[in-house]
């Protein structure tokens, strides 16, 4: 199943609770063990998933950004924290701490392995140390006119799902800028902080237990769910690779 639903303790907020990207997945410490075993057993063959708090905070999905690339986390994160996570992370993924006055980063910026948008009111800094570390190319906007781009806005590498109030011109700008479709939507039987109530990579999605099988499916084709599957892609490598030394 490409998209699982799922809840925290009662919450339907999952993405506050979680960060999934194509190389990790952070999860809440102090959840119910359902909610883990949900991404573990989704996710446990291909990518590891990693028990994690930040500044002694369970909503890291909120508090973090990262990728493929890496992992950027507020300077109020403790060292123990800090070692615990970078342990557990695969060795290509970098993780360093941002002096950053808007420090919920998770709210603020929202990126896949390409591109990320940030709150136009980011620390220069801040810009060039989330191009540096996630590699990806940065531009300063608002979805809708909200500023907080990660909170009503999920991109993967194959598409994005926006604020429903993003009006045509807005998403056509946006998909240009990170070359990937977007489609306007909701979670959580209609709830726009995209951001709060799901998280995405390029196989698969959790979202919110209130999630509509509509909203499901708006989310499944705009991420091209049923096609990426991990196993379907290595298969398509596999016998493209195969017809190639033939």
């Amino acid at each position: 199943m490409a998209v699982v639903r799922t809840h925290f303790e009662n919450n339907n907020d999952i993405g506050v609770f979680a960060k999934l990207t194509n190389s990790y997945c952070l999860v809440a410490v102090g959840g119910s063990a359902n909610f883990y075993s949900v991404f573990e057993s989704e996710l446990t063959d291909v990518i590891p998933v990693i028990y994690a708090s930040i500044s002694d905070c369970r909503i890291i999905g909120r508090m973090s950004v990262g990728n493929r690339h890496g992992l950027l986390v507020p300077m109020s994160t403790s060292d123990q924290e800090l070692q615990h996570i970078r342990n557990s992370l695969p060795d290509s993924v970098k993780i360093q701490r941002v002096e950053e006055r808007l420090s919920a980063l998770g709210n603020v910026v929202a990126c896949n392995d390409y591109v990320a948008l940030v709150h136009p009111d980011l620390d220069r800094e801040t810009e060039e140390i989330i191009a540096d570390v996630l590699k990806v190319e940065v531009f300063r906007q608002s979805i809708a006119d909200n500023v907080l781009v990660g909170s009503y806005c999920q991109l993967s590498n194959q598409g994005g799902l926006v604020h429903p109030k993003t009006s045509i011109t807005d998403q056509e700008e946006l998909s240009s800028l990170l070359q990937v479709p977007l489609v306007a939507g909701t979670v959580n039987r209609g709830s726009d902080v995209i951001g709060a109530g799901c998280v995405v990579n390029d196989w698969c999605a959790f979202v919110g237990q209130d999630t509509t099988s509509t909203e499901l499916s708006v989310i499944e084709s705009v991420f091209k769910l049923n096609e990426g599957q991990p196993s379907a892609i290595t298969q398509k490598m596999r016998s493209s690779l195969i017809d190639s030394m033939i």
